[in-house]
């Protein structure tokens, strides 16, 4: 534990697919292609990894011209890519910029993470391709990302990083979680029963409005 961080120092999918880095097997099949992949970097990306910042989340409708204006303000630009698809030409939301200067790269990573560009709030950090060893991308089933509705969340980055492991027992840990299960269905039926019994009472009196409105039209 004395050696524990939250950020990946070297890129493991297994433990990048733990919210906590000590799962033992995967969660999920992406993690499996993971594993089973044999990534290297792009040999055609230039640059010096060292001062490229990686800038995600961005408006499908942002251009390099926007990415310049935003970026620019941090330092002196040497290179900017907007990921782009070759068939489409539209933006793949995402983009690469080197600085010039280590202190720029520092600045930029630090004050324009979260910075809304086209309405969008973006998400900036040190490129990890040529940077992170073992790294797998996203699209291999690797990747420090992913959202809650896919299921396939990734840990160990600076959006995302891992939670400080629990040292318990496992059968002290699995009699806790049988408890904590215990719990969270009867709270669920709970709710359910409540919930349908404010249902036919609303229901009840409904009908009881109706019949009543009836004999009244009657009279």
């Amino acid at each position: 534990m004395a050696d524990w961080d939250p950020i990946a120092k070297v890129y493991d999918p297994l433990k990048a697919g733990s919210i906590d880095g000590t799962d033992v097997e995967p969660h999920d099949r992406a993690v499996w292609r993971a594993m089973s992949a044999t990534y290297k970097p792009n040999k055609a990306v230039v640059g010096d990894p060292l001062l490229t910042l990686f800038v995600a989340r961005l408006n499908p409708q942002t251009t390099e011209e926007k990415l310049h204006q935003v970026f620019s303000k941090y330092g002196d630009i040497q290179r900017l890519r907007l990921v782009r698809d070759l068939v489409t030409g539209f933006s793949k939301g995402y983009a690469f910029i080197e600085y010039k200067e280590e202190r720029s790269v520092s600045r930029a990573r630090r004050e324009a993470n979260k910075l809304v560009v086209d309405q969008h709030e973006v998400f900036v950090d040190f490129e990890q391709e040529r940077t992170l060893r073992g790294w797998v991308p996203r699209r291999m089933g690797g990747g420090l990302g992913g959202k809650k509705e896919s299921g396939q969340l990734r840990f160990g980055g600076r959006d995302r990083p891992f939670r400080k492991p629990i040292n318990v027992g496992m059968e002290e840990r699995r009699g806790w979680d049988r408890g904590r299960d215990r719990q969270d269905w009867g709270r669920h039926r709970e709710d359910e029963w409540s919930g349908r019994g404010r249902r036919e009472n609303r229901d009840r009196d409904r009908n009881w409005d109706k019949d009543r409105d009836r004999s009244r039209q009657r009279r």
